[in-house]
């Protein structure tokens, strides 16, 4: 199938039995999007920030913000205009063809189906530090048999309420989000009133406010911090359920990201005024001593004398965690469907049942996610692996936007990112400054992961279908190879990392950088490869042709034309 309008005719939804069901509005969606943000990352993001940067985890936290920030004003413009569930994972296919669409879209798909257990694995961590001691986690971090059960269990009543339809998720999540939003702005409150010690943030402090430079702040970010603040993106994954997604999509990240954000740097400051100063006074390497490392606000609220808080706080660390975890089953669904319609995996994938939701997508994530609990790293070393797939997934936006604004400059747009010339190809430079801190040590397993999803893609080209085969379009992805190996010898020959991480080395294998670029270098040196596959993808992106014969087929699937009718229906609560 080598030409464009047999390849367009492989996305054709007539290939595909069932609908979804456009029953989210604007709260809905930004509940889904906060929702995604805010879960076990506010339970145990802020020690290891803490712990890698000192008092400057607050810049970490406003670095964090800035980043995503931008890159969700990039999503915001994408996703209300090609309003596609699973979209993370369409965007690239519309600009960059086969091989580059599958690039984004199983960076997407590993990053969503992983999330969902590790969030369970986080709130079983968490009921470690308790005095139940309930032994669900072993000492090295992995899940024992009678943890296994339980998340399996956990993984089960997420997947059951997805399939009972998406408004059951949406109005499942607005309920927890009462909480989850409640319970953080209550511990910021407390901890500043009872037990705030500004000394900590000042050079009577072990090591002063920067402890450990500039390298300990940007090394804090994926060690947790963006980590938390992702999420932004999963009102766009179901944004061929939204009920008006040319006014909503938009609106939905951009809040969900300013409440994120202002929430979680808050905490830090929070968290760094509660620390006991004599237990940094001599430096950050175990600023809570003992158990707190698994349970640190609320060993926190223990020490500053507010016991019901401690409590409060444990029962969250079942329910944020849990919140997440539901979005994720649901989204990670989605991006398996979408990968499906882009004839990337079996069409039955692909399908819709009568509840309006990719039944058979929802079975298969809830498999996979089960043998995310096989004994892989703890919650920390997953951390960073996750991150660094996430924004690779988000790194693929910006050289989208570029292209679909060139190849289809007449679509309406509901929001256009400002000053798109400068803002795109900078937040790709920081994707990738984000995946370059995650560290030689995270990139090589990632760069495994991405081989063996290649591997499965090939495959399943090579059996399927004369229908189901697409050209790959070798020109359009060029710029892929190049900017995946050149980031890794980057990393392999720079500063990340020096020494073994507190959360130890993933799979147990050491890997640390050769130091060979100097320290502010490497970052100069990925800036400037950065920018060179920017206008290198804008380059070789699709023709207008294409692009706009496999738009016809995303607005048939989206159907805005019924939807411009419906711009005043009222959102779902």
């Amino acid at each position: 199938m080598g030409s464009v309008p047999e390849e367009v005719e492989v996305l054709s939804s007539d290939v595909f039995q069932g609908e979804l069901k456009r029953d989210v509005g604007l709260r809905g969606l930004t509940m889904i999007s906060l929702g995604s943000i805010i879960g076990s990352g506010w339970l145990l993001g802020a020690l290891g920030a803490a712990e890698s940067a000192g008092p400057a985890s607050l810049l970490s936290w406003i670095l964090a913000g800035a980043i995503l920030g931008v890159l969700a004003l990039v999503h915001a413009e994408l996703g209300s205009t090609y309003p596609l569930s699973g979209g993370t994972a369409r965007f690239p296919f519309l600009s960059f063809g086969a091989l580059g669409g599958f690039t984004g879209g199983w960076m997407a798909w590993i990053q969503a189906v992983t999330i969902a257990p590790i969030e369970v694995e986080a709130a079983l961590t968490y009921l470690e530090s308790t005095s139940l001691h309930p032994g669900f986690v072993h000492s090295n971090g992995t899940l024992s048999g009678s943890g296994i059960a339980v998340a399996a269990v956990c993984m089960a009543i997420f997947t059951w309420i997805n399939i009972m339809g998406v408004r059951w998720l949406a109005e499942s999540n607005n309920i927890t989000m009462i909480w989850k939003l409640a319970v953080p702005t209550l511990t910021i409150i407390v901890l500043l009133i009872v037990t705030f010690n500004g000394s900590n943030f000042s050079a009577n402090s072990g090591g002063g406010f920067a402890p450990f430079g500039a390298k300990g702040i940007f090394a804090a970010l994926p060690l947790g911090v963006v980590f938390a603040l992702e999420g932004f993106e999963q009102a766009i994954q179901v944004g061929g359920e939204s009920r008006n997604p040319q006014h909503d999509i938009h609106r939905a990240v951009i809040i969900s990201m300013l409440i994120g954000t202002a929430i979680y740097l808050l905490l830090e400051v929070a968290f760094i005024g509660a620390l006991n100063p004599k237990d940094i006074m001599h430096g950050w390497t175990n600023p809570i001593p003992g158990q707190g490392s698994f349970g640190p606000y609320a060993s926190l609220a223990t020490t500053a004398g507010v016991g019901w808080l401690a409590t409060i706080l444990y029962i969250d660390a079942v329910i944020s965690p849990a919140g997440t975890g539901l979005v994720y089953s649901g989204t990670s669904s989605r991006l398996s469907y979408s990968l499906s319609r882009n004839g990337y995996w079996p069409p039955r994938l692909g399908q819709v049942d009568k509840r309006g939701v990719p039944f058979a997508s929802l079975i298969f994530c809830w498999v996979i996610g089960m043998l995310v609990f096989l004994p892989f790293p703890s919650w920390a070393g997953m951390v960073g692996l996750v991150t660094a797939a996430t924004v690779l997934m988000y790194a693929m936006a910006p050289p989208s936007l570029a292209a679909l604004r060139r190849s289809d400059p007449d679509r309406p747009r509901p929001y256009r990112l400002p000053a798109a010339w400068f803002l795109a190809p900078l937040s790709f430079v920081c994707a990738n400054f984000i995946v370059y801190w995650a560290g030689w040590n995270t990139i090589f397993w990632l760069y495994i992961f991405i081989i063996a999803g290649f591997v499965v893609f090939f495959v399943y080209q090579a059996v399927a279908p004369p229908g189901r085969k697409l050209h790959l379009h070798w020109r359009a992805a060029s710029w892929i190879p190049p900017w995946l190996i050149g980031l890794g010898i980057i990393s392999y020959l720079g500063q990340f990392p020096t020494s073994k991480p507190s959360s130890g080395w993933p799979f147990g294998i050491a890997l640390l950088a050769k130091q060979d670029i100097p320290f502010w270098t490497d970052l100069i040196v990925v800036a400037a490869w950065s920018l060179v596959i920017y206008y290198w993808a804008a380059r070789v992106a699709m023709p207008t042709e294409y692009v706009k014969q496999a738009v016809e087929v995303v607005d048939e699937e989206a159907n805005l034309a019924a939807l411009t009718q419906q711009h005043e229906a009222a959102p779902v609560a």
